[in-house]
C-alpha cells in the first residue's frame, strides 16, 4: 500500500500518510452528504502512522474505553516514565520499545494512571514482541480478518484494538469498527439527529463509504472531537 511521508520535526519523527486519502474524499465526499460537509472542516489534516507496531498497539490498550483526551494524558505520563533515565535525544523519540516496557516498575505504571488490568496487557504485548512470537513480517501479505485472528490471541487485545491497529499502523483503507462508541455516536449525531443506532444502522450508512470506511470513521471521530485521533 502506498504512503506519503511528511517531513520531521526536530521533536518529531517522519510520520506515513496514506496515498488513497485525497482519492477517498473525493470518493465519500460524491457519495454521502454528510462527508461532503465534514471533510472541508478539517483541511489538510488525516490518518497518520507512526511507522511502529508496538507503540501503535500499546496505544490502543491505553486508549480502551476511555476518551481521546484522556489517554493521550495518560500516554503522555505512560512515556515519560519508559524514557525516564534516557538522555534527552532519546527522550523526543515517539515509540516506545517492547524491552523499555518490560523493565518498568509496576508501581511506576501505575502511577502514570494506568489500571491494573491495563498494565497486565501492557506487559503482555511486550512479552509478544519481545519474544518474537509477533509475524509482523507476513502483516502486508494478510487480509484484514486474518491479522484480527492473530492480534486478538495477545491477551487484551480484542477485535476494536485489533481494528485500530489496521487503521492507524497498516492504515488499512476499509475498515469500520462496529464497536467503537464514538463511531456509533458520531453515526447518530452526524445522520439520526442523535438518535441512537444500532450496528445494523451503521453498517447501512456504511454501505456508501465503501471501499473507504477507515476515512470516513476518521471524519466521524473529528466531528466528535477536534483533536486528532493517534495511537
Amino acid at each position: 500500500m502506498g504512503v506519503r511521508l511528511l517531513s520531521p520535526t526536530p521533536a518529531q519523527p517522519s510520520l506515513a500518510t496514506p496515498a488513497y486519502w485525497d482519492e477517498a474524499c473525493r470518493h465519500l465526499a460524491k457519495k454521502d452528504r454528510v462527508m461532503k460537509r465534514l471533510i472541508p472542516q478539517f483541511g489538510d489534516a488525516c490518518l497518520q502512522s507512526r511507522g511502529d507496531a508496538f507503540t501503535t498497539l500499546a496505544r490502543s490498550i491505553v486508549g480502551q474505553q476511555i476518551s481521546v483526551k484522556a489517554a493521550q494524558t495518560v500516554w503522555g505520563r505512560f512515556a515519560e516514565v519508559a524514557h525516564r533515565g534516557k538522555t534527552a535525544k532519546a527522550q523526543t523519540a515517539h515509540a516506545i520499545a517492547p524491552a523499555g516496557v518490560l523493565r518498568l516498575k509496576v508501581d511506576d505504571m501505575r502511577g502514570a494512571g494506568l489500571s491494573a488490568r491495563k498494565i497486565e496487557y501492557l506487559v503482555d504485548l511486550a512479552l509478544h514482541f519481545d519474544s518474537g512470537a509477533i509475524r509482523a513480517d507476513a502483516w502486508d501479505e494478510m487480509g484484514d480478518e486474518q491479522i484480527i485472528a492473530e492480534l486478538v490471541g495477545i491477551r487484551g487485545i480484542g477485535r476494536w484494538t485489533a481494528e485500530m491497529f489496521l487503521i492507524f499502523h497498516l492504515m488499512r483503507p476499509n475498515v469500520l469498527p462496529l464497536d467503537d462508541v464514538g463511531l456509533l455516536n458520531g453515526i447518530s449525531r452526524n445522520y439520526f439527529s442523535g438518535d441512537p443506532v444500532s450496528r445494523s444502522d451503521a453498517r447501512e450508512v456504511a454501505a456508501a463509504w465503501n471501499p473507504y470506511c477507515s476515512v470516513a470513521t476518521w471524519y466521524i471521530w473529528r466531528s466528535l472531537d477536534p483533536l486528532p485521533v493517534e495511537y
